[in-house]
């Protein structure tokens, strides 16, 4: 029995990639490799985001609490102010220059929390701002997470039924992912507030 050399090199039938079903499934393979490959990413993107969300909130809840402090402060000093003065006015002539000394002291004291409390008020909402803005930059990957994971979805139905036009629909929900992923990892001012709501 001769061997035929022309045999080997025909094409195998049995090739899953030889046919359309194997290239459809070989364009669902590499669109899922870069799917996946492109939210690893926007997930340690998104993950340093949270972080720093967390860290802005800490701040935020932090100085809040040091302006109810130093207001508290404010409030004592020219409470005891205005009982200096009070006491000043019913005491003799000559105590009341050293009453008046010490609640002039307590006023500026008073006025002096007054500031800082206004400075620390300013972090506070330094820090109320810088969440809303990472919080902003959060939404985008978690818009892009969703709707590459039904993309994914959509790719494995298409996988086992074989359908094209099932890859041309899994292709919207990748652009869009695609889209709102590369708007949060390079700071574009894109987002969609009633996706943003209904995914909150």
């Amino acid at each position: 029995m001769d061997v035929d050399p022309m045999e080997a090199a025909k094409p195998d039938d049995a090739d899953p990639a030889a046919g359309p079903h194997g290239r459809l499934n070989a364009m669902v393979a590499v669109a899922v490799a870069i799917i996946a490959t492109f939210m690893g990413i926007c997930n340690v993107k998104d993950g340093n985001i949270v972080q720093a969300m967390q860290q802005a909130q800490a701040d935020k809840i932090d100085n809040w609490n040091f302006y109810q402090s130093r207001n508290i402060r404010e409030e004592v000093m020219h409470a005891t102010a205005a009982e200096l003065s009070a006491l000043s006015a019913a005491v003799p002539v000559k105590s009341r220059a050293a009453l008046d000394t010490v609640a002039a002291r307590y006023r500026l004291l008073a006025e002096e929390q007054a500031k800082k409390k206004d400075a620390v008020k300013a972090e506070a909402e330094g820090a109320q701002k810088r969440y809303d803005e990472l919080n902003y930059h959060d939404d985008q990957f978690d818009l892009a997470d969703a709707m590459l994971a039904i993309a994914i979805s959509l790719l494995a139905i298409t996988s086992l039924t074989h359908k094209r036009w099932l890859f041309a629909i899994a292709l919207v929900p990748t652009a869009i992912g695609l889209v709102m992923g590369l708007a949060g990892l390079v700071g574009w001012r894109l987002h969609s507030d009633w996706i943003a709501a209904l995914l909150s």
